[in-house]
């Protein structure tokens, strides 16, 4: 309801009068609104997208979507935090993938090793739990599963959620 509320606000500004909206007191505010707006549906979407896209496959864990953009988690699968550190090794499987390959990614106190380690994709694995991570060109698409689901499962599904980004230029 308090959305709703913001949006008629700002819609109220927006299609105001140029006298009103162009007011240079004004101006700062709407700027402000519509982009605090825009965030709150961009992630309430992406929320979506992992909700539909990963979790509903009931074989992915956890999931996030971390923007490359400043690197940080856009969204997360309830429950499922990251750390900046964990952040930052992500990056560096793919900047550094033959560092992967030689010593595994170290993720929530367990050290995957490398099953696969590309400019567009990283897979780890731990006895029967696995870490999937992929890049577009805005984020990164994680994906966690455990013993009993399927990993191309898990894969598939975060591969296409990739696809999906890198068609809508992100």
């Amino acid at each position: 309801n308090v959305l709703y509320k913001l949006q008629r606000l700002v819609l109220t500004m927006i299609s105001a009068p140029a006298s009103l909206s162009g007011s240079p007191s004004l101006r700062p505010f709407t700027r402000f609104l519509e982009c605090s707006l825009s965030d709150n549906f961009k992630m309430g979407e992406y929320q979506d997208l992992l909700t539909q896209s990963l979790t509903a496959t009931n074989h992915v864990q956890d999931c996030a979507i971390i923007s490359l953009k400043n690197p940080s988690v856009v969204t997360a699968s309830i429950g499922f935090k990251l750390e900046s550190e964990e952040i930052q090794a992500f990056l560096k499987a793919f900047n550094q993938p033959s560092n992967f390959r030689d010593e595994g990614l170290y993720f929530k106190n367990v050290i995957y090793l490398c099953v696969r380690a590309d400019n567009s994709s990283v897979y780890g694995k731990h006895d029967n739990i696995g870490l999937v991570l992929v890049k577009t060109g805005s984020y990164i698409i994680c994906a966690t599963y455990r013993e009993g689901m399927y990993p191309s499962v898990c894969v598939e599904a975060a591969e296409k959620l990739g696809d999906y980004f890198r068609s809508k230029g992100k």
